[in-house]
């Protein structure tokens, strides 16, 4: 759980009595992106979950008893018929969580061949950029918006040229380029949109499909820190890249 006190919750007296947040997380059918899910309905947010694979998300999301909303990240026609949906069936959306990421690459970065790079980029980058742009519109008539971008400790500049860190010697620069690109992408956002609360999140090695589950933490305690930027109060960070033990270096 997360240790560092990060304000109040969203879904605590302002939000109002009877009030239900809606939610969409993409990549929600399996691991991480799935215990965001899960942690988010335990709190009373309906929950939209996204997936690119109809048959699979239909499958996660009748067992978390979400919502199933076909998307693709990758694909702009995708992205905009599931913001079109979520429009004519809700109105507004107040949570982003974008999930949704692959992680291919060379043991290092001149064994890294270009086109896999770009691979990588279409999902963890572009595909955020795309999916957030297309949802602004319904953040933005929400009271409390919140964008949850799930990020890397291994895109941490900081902790990857800091040779006391246990990432100093990774090299693979398609995964960990994408997750420094993409905590600056949430830095922008936040910037520019300052009445919601945008955040970048780290879920640490958590033992997932992404790593052949090769990671020392569950999925769930990953997600944890992504449920808790979610529900982010008034008085939360927004602009920041925090993992359970709070704020780390860009």
């Amino acid at each position: 759980m997360l240790r560092t006190p990060l304000g109040t919750s969203l879904l605590g007296p302002e939000a109002g009595a009877g009030v239900s947040p809606a939610s969409l997380i993409t990549g929600a059918n399996k691991g991480i992106g799935y215990e965001i899910a899960r942690g988010l309905i335990a709190e009373g947010v309906t929950v939209l979950a996204g997936a690119r694979d109809p048959g699979r998300g239909e499958e996660a999301a009748a067992r978390l008893g979400a919502r199933f909303i076909q998307v693709d990240v990758t694909s702009p026609e995708s992205v905009a018929a599931a913001a079109k949906r979520i429009e004519e069936e809700y109105g507004t959306l107040d949570i982003l969580v974008n999930n949704a990421g692959i992680a291919l690459g060379g043991p290092s970065a001149s064994q890294t061949p270009v086109d896999m790079t770009r691979t990588v980029y279409e999902t963890n980058v572009f595909g955020v950029i795309s999916v957030t742009n297309a949802m602004l519109p319904l953040l933005r008539r929400s009271p409390a918006a919140r964008i949850v971008n799930v990020s890397s400790e291994v895109g941490s500049l900081g902790l990857t040229t800091d040779p006391e860190s246990p990432f100093y010697s990774l090299i693979g620069i398609a995964y960990q380029s994408s997750k420094s690109a993409l905590n600056m992408i949430t830095v922008c956002y936040a910037k520019e949109f300052a009445d919601m609360k945008i955040n970048a999140c780290n879920p640490g090695y958590c033992a997932t499909d992404l790593n052949a589950h090769s990671g020392f933490r569950t999925a769930a305690q990953g997600a944890a820190v992504a449920v808790r930027l979610a529900l982010l109060g008034a008085d939360g960070p927004t602009g920041a890249f925090l993992g359970d033990e709070g704020p780390l270096p860009w």
